[in-house]
Parts: C-alpha cells; sequence; structure tokens
C-alpha cells in the first residue's frame, strides 16, 4: 500500500489538544488543520475537535517542570555521564515506554537550556530515573556541573524519542534485532526491555563508536540478549561486518522487527540494506528538539510535496522518515 499512515504521539493524551490546534496545524484533526469537515488521519478514538470546544476553545495545559533531587552522578568516561534522579512518582510512571524523553536544565536557568535527554530506565518503585548524557555543548556542560544531592529541573513527560514506536508493541514471541551505536545504547535499553517483556529473544549489534566501552552490559544480562560487538559504520557506510551480522541474523532467525538506534546515517543505511518489507523497523527520532511542542519549528523536516513533519509529534514508519525528505 504506497500510502504512509502517520500518527501523533500526543493524540489522546491529557496534553491533546495542543498548541498546534489553537494555530490550526493539528497534526491528525482536519477541522483543526484548515478544513471545513470531519476526516481524522488516524483515528485514536477520542474527538480532538470536541476536546477542544469542551476545554473552552483553547489547548489543554502544557507539560509541568519539576524540580528534582539528583541522587546519583557516574562519570563513565570525560565526556558521558549517568545521573540518577528521584522524580514524581506520576512522572515515573508516564516515562516508563519506549521512546520517553524530558527536558533537563539546572533551576533558574533561562528556557533555552532546556536540553531533550531520553530516558535510559525507570524504577517506578522507588520513583527512580536514570539518563545517560554525552557532554557536548553548553547546554550539556552546564548540566555537568550538576552535582549529587543538588536539584535538577525537568519538564516532561515528552514520548516521541523512536519512531515506528506501534512496531515495538506489536513484535511478540519471536526474534528481535537491535542496533545500537554510541550513546544510542541509553535509548536502546527501554526498547529491549519492552521487546523482552513481550517474549522476544533478542540480539544485539553493540557498536561502541567514539566511546571507550558498552555501558549497558549489565541491561544485556538481565534481558538475556545476546551480543555481538561489531563496528557498524565506515567512511559513511555499513562495514562488511555489520552487513554480514545483519543478513546471518534475518536468514536464520524468525526476525519480527528490527531497531536501530544511532545516528541518521546508520538508521538511513540499515533501512535501505533491509529489503524485506515484511520487516517490521523502529529507531531512534534524532530530530532537533527544542519546545518538544511542534510549535518552534526546529523538529520540522520537510519532504517532497511541500509536505512538513514536525518530527517532535508526527509517528511514522523508518521506511518514511527519509523517502522524499529534502535536505536543502
Amino acid at each position: 500500500m504506497d500510502y504512509e499512515i502517520i500518527d501523533c504521539i500526543d493524540a489522546g493524551s491529557e496534553f491533546c489538544p495542543c498548541k498546534l490546534a489553537e494555530s490550526n496545524e493539528c497534526i491528525l484533526c482536519s477541522q483543526m488543520s484548515g478544513k471545513k469537515f470531519c476526516d481524522c488521519i488516524n483515528w485514536k478514538g477520542v474527538c480532538i475537535y470536541q476536546e477542544y470546544c469542551w476545554n473552552g476553545n483553547k489547548a489543554k495545559e502544557e507539560r509541568k517542570e519539576y524540580i528534582c533531587k539528583v541522587i546519583s552522578k557516574k562519570n563513565l568516561q570525560s565526556c558521558v555521564i549517568e545521573l540518577g534522579i528521584v522524580v514524581p512518582h506520576k512522572l515515573a510512571i508516564n516515562l516508563c515506554h519506549p521512546g520517553s524523553f524530558i527536558f533537563l536544565k539546572i533551576p533558574n536557568t533561562k528556557e533555552f537550556y532546556n536540553t531533550p535527554i531520553s530516558i535510559m530506565d525507570v524504577d517506578t518503585q522507588e520513583n527512580l530515573i536514570k539518563v545517560m548524557i554525552e557532554i557536548k555543548g553548553v547546554k550539556t556542560k552546564k548540566i555537568d556541573e550538576i552535582s549529587e544531592g543538588e536539584d535538577i529541573s525537568i519538564k516532561g513527560p515528552y514520548w516521541n524519542g523512536v519512531q515506528g514506536i506501534k512496531n515495538i508493541y506489536s513484535s511478540k514471541e519471536k526474534t528481535s534485532l537491535v542496533i545500537f551505536r554510541g550513546i544510542g545504547q541509553a535509548p536502546a535499553v527501554p526498547v529491549i526491555k519492552k521487546l523482552y517483556s513481550n517474549g522476544n529473544n533478542i540480539i544485539c549489534i553493540a557498536d561502541k563508536g567514539g566511546y571507550e566501552d558498552i555501558y549497558i552490559k549489565d541491561y544485556l544480562q538481565m534481558y538475556n540478549c545476546k551480543v555481538y560487538y561489531a563496528n557498524t559504520l565506515k567512511n559513511g557506510e555499513l562495514t562488511e561486518e555489520a552487513k554480514e551480522l545483519i543478513q546471518d541474523t534475518l536468514r536464520n532467525k524468525d526476525v519480527n522487527l528490527v531497531h536501530i538506534a544511532a545516528q541518521d546515517i546508520l538508521i538511513y543505511l540499515t533501512v535501505n540494506y533491509i529489503e524485506d518489507e515484511n520487516i517490521k523497523l523502529s529507531c531512534c527520532n534524532n530530530a532537533k528538539m527544542c519546545c518538544g511542542e511542534g510549535v518552534c519549528g526546529c523538529c520540522t523536516a520537510r519532504y517532497k510535496g511541500h509536505k512538513i513533519k514536525r518530527l517532535c509529534k508526527v509517528q511514522t514508519d523508518p521506511r518514511n522518515l527519509f523517502e522524499g525528505r529534502r535536505f536543502i
């Protein structure tokens, strides 16, 4: 079927309708995107337009900002840290899903210090979240100034850190292949956890990238993953080692999903390499996040036919993520 099925990650949630609806830019609702009739792109069981009317013709409340306590900080290497943060119980529950992320900053700093960080692990009994952060720019260097016992500001929950999320939830009781590289190992953990809970056998191709080590080995052991350590990318191309591992797994195992947690170039190359369209795909969402609400425009990608996708909210299959995309 040559038809792209898109979704909005917030549709039907407590944050819908959002500010996009107020501006006639709703992703799903036809009546709130400039049309005069009801023709929802993807029905979610809730009428977004009706919710908007019932809410006084305005958007629902935005995500809240919480002041939380950093109870642990590990320096994994010179440019990578792991933080353990105690959060409110409701927030911990809402961050359990694959693709969950938050905005972090030091309290009393300006909004533009908000840094989108993927959730690596959540303990709902202790209301504890763990994140892994690569220290690269102004925002992350500021976060690195925080010490154990100090406060940190969290805005959330956000959920669109993974594209193809429905494919993860529907993959059950077969073999799932997870490919991750560098910092992609952190957001790969919730995906692996979900696939394991769905009764899948998990095979991982682990590439430390520019890092000194793979820092999620305890999780890989916990979820009984079979791990191949390999270099996946060289000179902008998939390595022969990676191709052989992917092909061997697809040929000899009953694979229901391939998940790629890495930079866009590796996602693009892997998606193009997997020719079998019956294999479901999911991947990290590497859109540039700034506001998380589709308003600022940082996350927008432009496609053939003057189509615009706000990737902080739009859910689509990874096969559609790069097809027809304008890079200039």
